[in-house]
């Protein structure tokens, strides 16, 4: 049981690493949707109990949200 809880941390470490590496060329904009789906997925789990359709739904409209927030305005 050892061995699979710290090949699971080496995992969770791994993956972690990966996604941060991966947001060091996005634009402003793109940081926005992409923190606004993160907060809304939360917040949908939260208000929901822990539903996959409110963690989905709060997640689609928190990158809507984050997307339009980042819009540049002309």
């Amino acid at each position: 049981m050892d061995i699979l809880n710290k090949t699971w941390r080496v995992t969770g470490i791994v993956l972690t690493v990966a996604c941060l590496s991966a947001c060091s060329n996005m634009s402003a904009r793109d940081k926005n949707t992409a923190v606004g789906a993160g907060v809304g997925a939360a917040a949908g789990a939260v208000l929901t109990g822990g539903s996959a359709v409110g963690t989905v739904g709060g997640a689609a409209v928190g990158g809507i949200i984050g997307n339009q927030v980042g819009k540049d305005k002309k």
